[in-house]
Protein backbone atom coordinates (compact mmCIF):
# COMPACT_ATOMS: atom_id res chain seq x y z
CA UNK A 1 0.00 0.00 0.00
CA UNK A 2 1.34 3.64 -0.85
CA UNK A 3 0.89 6.43 1.54
CA UNK A 4 -2.35 8.07 0.23
CA UNK A 5 -4.52 4.21 0.52
CA UNK A 6 -2.35 3.60 4.01
CA UNK A 7 -3.81 7.53 5.12
CA UNK A 8 -7.66 6.76 3.74
CA UNK A 9 -7.49 3.49 5.14
CA UNK A 10 -6.47 4.28 8.35
CA UNK A 11 -8.96 7.22 8.48
CA UNK A 12 -11.69 4.69 7.93
CA UNK A 13 -10.45 2.39 10.64
CA UNK A 14 -10.52 5.48 13.07
CA UNK A 15 -14.12 6.43 11.83
CA UNK A 16 -15.65 3.20 11.89
CA UNK A 17 -14.16 2.93 15.53
CA UNK A 18 -15.97 6.54 16.50
CA UNK A 19 -18.81 5.52 14.92
CA UNK A 20 -19.19 2.34 16.92
CA UNK A 21 -18.66 4.47 20.47
CA UNK A 22 -21.73 6.52 18.73
CA UNK A 23 -20.86 9.11 17.32
CA UNK A 24 -22.20 10.44 14.04
CA UNK A 25 -19.81 11.22 10.65
CA UNK A 26 -20.49 14.36 9.26
CA UNK A 27 -17.30 15.04 7.27
CA UNK A 28 -14.31 13.76 5.98
CA UNK A 29 -10.97 15.65 5.02
CA UNK A 30 -11.85 18.97 5.59
CA UNK A 31 -9.38 21.29 3.73
CA UNK A 32 -8.98 25.05 3.81
CA UNK A 33 -6.16 27.30 2.83
CA UNK A 34 -5.02 26.63 6.96
CA UNK A 35 -5.24 22.87 6.76
CA UNK A 36 -7.16 19.96 6.65
CA UNK A 37 -8.96 18.09 9.53
CA UNK A 38 -9.47 14.45 8.91
CA UNK A 39 -12.35 13.81 10.41
CA UNK A 40 -15.66 15.87 11.79
CA UNK A 41 -17.91 13.50 13.65
CA UNK A 42 -20.81 14.39 15.76
CA UNK A 43 -20.92 13.03 19.66
CA UNK A 44 -24.31 14.20 21.11
CA UNK A 45 -24.10 18.19 20.57
CA UNK A 46 -20.68 18.53 20.35
CA UNK A 47 -18.77 18.79 16.94
CA UNK A 48 -15.54 16.78 17.32
CA UNK A 49 -12.73 17.55 14.98
CA UNK A 50 -10.76 14.63 15.03
CA UNK A 51 -6.86 13.69 13.88
CA UNK A 52 -5.99 10.80 12.40
CA UNK A 53 -2.31 9.36 12.86
CA UNK A 54 -0.43 6.39 12.01
CA UNK A 55 2.74 5.08 12.81
CA UNK A 56 3.82 1.80 12.14
CA UNK A 57 6.62 1.54 14.76
CA UNK A 58 7.58 3.26 18.17
CA UNK A 59 11.17 4.67 16.48
CA UNK A 60 10.12 7.94 16.53
CA UNK A 61 7.48 8.06 19.04
CA UNK A 62 4.06 7.11 18.97
CA UNK A 63 1.40 8.65 16.64
CA UNK A 64 -0.13 10.95 19.37
CA UNK A 65 2.98 12.49 20.63
CA UNK A 66 3.10 13.61 16.53
CA UNK A 67 0.32 15.92 17.22
CA UNK A 68 2.43 19.24 18.30
CA UNK A 69 1.61 22.14 19.31
CA UNK A 70 2.22 23.60 15.48
CA UNK A 71 -0.04 21.07 14.35
CA UNK A 72 -2.43 22.03 16.83
CA UNK A 73 -2.42 25.54 15.86
CA UNK A 74 -3.39 24.32 12.31
CA UNK A 75 -6.50 22.53 13.20
CA UNK A 76 -7.43 25.61 15.60
CA UNK A 77 -7.09 27.28 12.80
CA UNK A 78 -9.26 24.91 10.25
CA UNK A 79 -11.70 24.28 13.18
CA UNK A 80 -12.88 28.13 13.09
CA UNK A 81 -12.52 28.72 9.50
CA UNK A 82 -15.55 25.64 9.22
CA UNK A 83 -17.16 26.97 12.17
CA UNK A 84 -17.53 29.98 10.54
CA UNK A 85 -18.06 28.52 7.15
CA UNK A 86 -21.05 26.53 8.33
CA UNK A 87 -22.36 29.43 10.85
CA UNK A 88 -22.06 26.99 14.21
CA UNK A 89 -19.68 29.64 15.83
CA UNK A 90 -21.70 28.77 18.91
CA UNK A 91 -21.97 24.90 18.87
CA UNK A 92 -19.58 23.00 21.56
CA UNK A 93 -16.44 21.27 19.92
CA UNK A 94 -13.35 19.36 21.31
CA UNK A 95 -10.85 18.13 19.67
CA UNK A 96 -10.03 14.31 19.59
CA UNK A 97 -7.46 12.32 18.72
CA UNK A 98 -7.23 8.78 17.00
CA UNK A 99 -3.92 7.42 16.92
CA UNK A 100 -3.08 3.80 15.50
CA UNK A 101 0.11 2.04 16.24
CA UNK A 102 1.72 -0.52 14.70
CA UNK A 103 1.89 -2.96 11.57
CA UNK A 104 -1.36 -2.68 9.35
CA UNK A 105 -2.06 -6.27 10.38
CA UNK A 106 -2.82 -5.60 13.52
CA UNK A 107 -2.81 -1.97 14.43
CA UNK A 108 -3.90 -1.24 17.83
CA UNK A 109 -6.48 2.21 18.19
CA UNK A 110 -6.12 4.50 20.68
CA UNK A 111 -9.04 6.82 21.00
CA UNK A 112 -8.06 9.90 23.13
CA UNK A 113 -10.72 12.68 23.50
CA UNK A 114 -10.33 16.03 24.38
CA UNK A 115 -6.56 15.52 23.42
CA UNK A 116 -5.99 19.19 23.39
CA UNK A 117 -7.90 22.40 24.75
CA UNK A 118 -9.22 24.98 22.15
CA UNK A 119 -8.38 28.85 23.75
CA UNK A 120 -10.84 30.16 22.06
CA UNK A 121 -13.81 27.69 22.37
Amino acid sequence: MDKIAIGKHTELLACKHLQSQGMILKETNYRCKQGEIDLIMQDGNTLVFVEVRYRKSHHYGTAAESVDARKQGKLLLCANHYLSAKKKQHQPCRFDVVSLNGPLQSIAIDWIPDAFISHGN
